[in-house]
């Protein structure tokens, strides 16, 4: 039973766990950016 190909107990690193997530977070991070420059164009103006 231990040698079952369909099983896969394999270690994700953190890199490989974050991958699918890659579409949604670089977007949320440029808005944030955004706003935050905005925010200290504001505030400094």
């Amino acid at each position: 039973m231990s040698d079952d190909p369909v099983v896969n107990h394999e270690p994700q690193d953190a890199a490989e766990a974050a991958v699918p997530f890659i579409p949604v977070i670089i977007p949320l991070a440029g808005a944030v950016m955004m706003f935050l420059l905005a925010f200290i164009a504001v505030h400094m103006a």
